[in-house]
């Protein structure tokens, strides 16, 4: 009997792994700042709305996020009808890729970018193409010397992750002006609402004066929102036509929607998890390198840290912040086999963090 055949690129994918969440063996207090999680919690307006969506589970959902819709629009003055929301921004990666590109195509994004850019490249048969970085930031020129008659998208993550890097206006400018029109370029902003310095774009500008610029977000960051899978993305018309044809019909659930418009609406809760994210980025990034290891500049809510090639490498670090019930971030994924990215915590999950690689720096 011979079995159904994938598609061809789909055998050759390594799923994605998610940070980790447990650690096996321990039943005590576990700090996890594995996965970029707002260590503050959710708006206490979002946990509300979702408590009381709870009595309206039987109906399905607004198709399509109308209300979410409009009050991201509304928040950021722009066309309701330019924004489309998804189940998560990877939804809409997903549903980008599957809308331009295929078979004989070609996706570009940098050497450090969100391991999903590849992945949802090789699902629908295109072909990724990487762009070395030069000291963990997006090189333009590097980027634009891999562009060829294939390529159809470019992913660009501003801020980055894993490494916390980001382009300044100028240099996002001077990659879309530099870029064949026909390449759909899109900027995955999901940790901009951390970032409050005069020279970043989250690309909204590009969006506002272009034809072929998206700008990606998500619920999931600074908004504490994580579980319910919230994402958008402000688009062209024409492009915003394409995703809400080839989307699913209820791919946001109305719970997520509920809170969704509760939290974009909560100003002070966003003032609040910025200023503490502020202060203990700095701390943990000055604390850390008082301590020997190399912590690369970061604008999001996470630090990238690398570890020497010995016996204090980033293996051994990770074995033993496990053994003290801390769990990180392993990047071996992304070809950084000698770092951790670490997500900033509360007061004194950052504390606990830091004298526990103290501790294993000086063992």
């Amino acid at each position: 009997m011979k079995n159904p055949s994938p598609k061809n690129g789909i055998m050759s994918i390594s799923p994605y792994v998610a940070g980790k969440s447990e650690i096996a063996g321990n039943n005590g207090k576990i700090i996890k700042l594995s996965s970029n999680e707002n260590s503050l919690g959710a708006s206490p307006l979002a946990i509300k709305a979702v408590i009381e969506g709870a009595e309206n589970i039987i109906r399905y959902p607004d198709s399509g996020s109308l209300e979410l819709r409009n009050a991201i629009a509304k928040r950021y003055n722009i066309p309701a009808e330019q924004v489309v929301c998804g189940n998560g921004s990877d939804e809409l990666i997903g549903l980008l890729v599957n809308g331009y590109a295929g078979e004989g195509d070609e996706v570009l994004f940098s050497e450090y970018g969100f391991l999903m850019y590849k992945i949802y490249t090789q699902a629908a048969g295109a072909t990724p193409v990487m762009a070395k970085e030069n000291n963990m930031c997006a090189d333009i020129d590097a980027l634009l010397a891999k562009v060829t008659e294939r390529t159809k998208i470019l992913f660009i993550a501003n801020p980055n992750n894993p490494t916390g890097s980001y382009l300044t206006t100028e240099e996002l400018n001077r990659l879309r002006a530099e870029l064949p029109e026909h390449i759909l370029l899109v900027i995955d902003a999901a940790y901009s609402e951390y970032v409050d310095l005069p020279d970043y774009s989250n690309g909204f500008n590009l969006v506002h004066t272009t034809e072929n610029t998206v700008m990606l977000r998500t619920f999931s960051k600074i908004y504490g929102l994580a579980a319910l899978r919230i994402g958008w993305a402000y688009c062209p018309k024409n492009i915003a036509d394409v995703i809400n044809r080839i989307r699913g019909p209820f791919n946001v659930s109305a719970i997520a929607q509920s809170a969704g418009i509760a939290a974009i609406q909560d100003q002070k809760f966003l003032d609040y998890v910025k200023t503490h994210n502020n202060s203990w980025l700095e701390w943990v990034s000055g604390a850390l390198t008082e301590i020997g290891l190399q912590v690369y500049d970061s604008i999001a809510n996470f630090v990238l840290v690398e570890f020497p090639k010995n016996n204090k490498n980033a293996k051994a670090a990770n074995d033993f912040l496990l053994s003290k019930g801390i769990i990180v971030r392993e990047v071996s994924g992304y070809g950084l086999n000698e770092h951790l990215r670490i997500t900033i915590g509360t007061k004194e999950e950052n504390e606990a963090l830091v004298a526990a690689l103290k501790e294993f720096m000086a063992s």
